[in-house]
């Protein structure tokens, strides 16, 4: 266990704007009691549980592995320890997200299943796993011996060129001759992980179907993606004996609610369908109430938010913990996951044309730097292990939280004070009260356990 709480006690996880506090746990332990004081309420109710929870993590990029794996070996393996254990120093990332070939942090662009202009490959006869990013898949060997329950989400930010309108890694949509061929591609792709030991438990068909610039893409409108889940990626799976692995659609932002409840409402599509995944670079986190008010069967999961290098420290954690974090699970997210895992300090390594601002959540050079996602990610990861439940606690506009309930009955609650001045106010769960001051600009994971 990650922490040793009791009913009475709780201990307290802090991180602030000013990385005065750094995922730092206090040594005062704060104790829950029958006294009663005019201060602002923070109720948690164990008794109204909403959606479980699968885990927290980041993107394993190509740029991520290759940095990683470039370590020494101590090195390494103490890093992968601290991020992959949720014991002693760890903070327990549970799930991990791929790219299926190239994501725009790659040194550059390719597919399993490159071919000369002009030249096609039907059968995929030329089908290579080890085409690019070669460091990914043995990384991802040495995590599962760490942590082998982790979740695998795989997307594919390109189809093969030759599959495509524009015959270009950059924008252009899936030919529809070749909707059966990409979806025996991205079968290929599952089983030939498995192969190499490595289970996807859930796959996007398209990662950012509705951007057109970043280099790798591809354009995929709702209803060709409807067409390609219903009648070629969803019976795919199923006759190669992959139906566990989850489909999810859209995988892009909350500013265009329209495009997953156009494929959802597709009854035929949505069969296939566990869920739809988001990112929140446009539009409002609570569009995820919204498509899970339409249809609560369909699960939720948040896959991408970068950190930008025109970005500081104080401002993206106040704003990752409340939008990302806490507005994602308040919001019926089951996962939450930041963008790449780690970056050169350039930003780098990413392809001519992909994004160059993008922050890892660590910085690897001869020296790790943990940065401001790495910290997001652990105020929850370590301590809100997989099967939590989410469950009641009040809205405050001035004190953001939301209260989970683990499979050992801790209770974990995130809350955050974004603004300029401390913050006192109590927690109140099953009659009992804890007095807590919260610092000005700063996050705290509060753990104790149910009575």
């Amino acid at each position: 266990m990650p922490t040793q709480t009791t009913a009475n006690s709780m201990t307290t996880w802090l991180t602030s704007a000013d990385q005065s506090r750094l995922f730092e746990r206090q040594t005062d332990t704060l104790r829950f009691t029958d006294q009663h004081n005019d201060l602002p309420l923070l109720t948690v109710n164990a008794d109204k549980a909403y959606q479980a929870i699968e885990g927290f993590g980041f993107s394993l990029t190509g740029g991520s592995a290759m940095l990683i794996a470039g370590l020494a070996d101590e090195a390494r393996q103490a890093l992968l320890q601290e991020l992959f254990l949720a014991d002693g120093e760890g903070i327990g990332i549970s799930v991990l997200r791929l790219s299926i070939g190239a994501s725009d942090l790659s040194e550059y662009c390719f597919s399993y299943d490159d071919r000369p202009v002009g030249q096609s490959d039907q059968n995929l006869s030329h089908f290579n796993i080890d085409a690019g990013d070669q460091a990914v898949i043995p990384l991802l060997q040495d995590i599962l011996a760490i942590s082998p329950d982790i979740k695998i989400i795989a997307t594919a930010w390109s189809a093969p060129p030759w599959m495509k309108t524009n015959h270009s890694f950059v924008g252009g949509e899936l030919r529809t001759d070749c909707y059966a061929v990409y979806a025996a591609y991205l079968v290929k792709y599952l089983e030939t992980m498995r192969e190499r030991g490595i289970s996807v438990h859930a796959i996007t068909p398209q990662n950012e179907p509705l951007n057109h610039k970043n280099e790798p893409s591809m354009v995929m409108q709702a209803t060709a993606q409807a067409e390609f889940i219903k009648h070629y990626l969803g019976p795919a799976l199923q006759v190669a004996g992959l139906s566990d692995v989850e489909i999810f659609c859209w995988d892009h932002n909350c500013d265009v609610k329209e495009y997953p409840l156009t494929v959802f409402a597709d009854p035929e599509a949505r069969a296939y369908l566990s869920g739809s995944a988001w990112h929140l670079y446009g539009g409002d986190i609570s569009v995820l109430s919204e498509v899970h008010q339409a249809y609560p069967a369909m699960k939720l999961y948040f896959t991408e938010q970068w950190v930008g290098s025109d970005g500081q420290f104080g401002g993206d954690l106040l704003w990752h913990v409340k939008n990302v974090l806490i507005g994602s699970l308040r919001n019926w997210s089951r996962m939450v996951l930041e963008w790449n895992l780690a970056s050169d300090p350039h930003c780098g390594p990413h392809t001519p044309g992909g994004e160059a601002r993008c922050v890892g959540a660590l910085t690897v050079s001869e020296d790790v730097v943990r940065n401001v996602a790495y910290y997001v990610i652990a105020h929850a990861a370590k301590l809100i292990r997989p099967g939590s439940v989410r469950i009641f606690s009040d809205d405050l506009s001035n004190l953001p939280n939301v209260a989970l309930l683990t499979p050992t009955d801790e209770i974990v609650l995130i809350v955050l004070n974004d603004r300029a001045d401390p913050q006192s106010f109590n927690i109140q769960c099953r009659d009992k009260t804890a007095i807590v001051t919260l610092p000005a600009a700063t996050v705290a994971t509060y753990v104790w356990q149910l009575a």
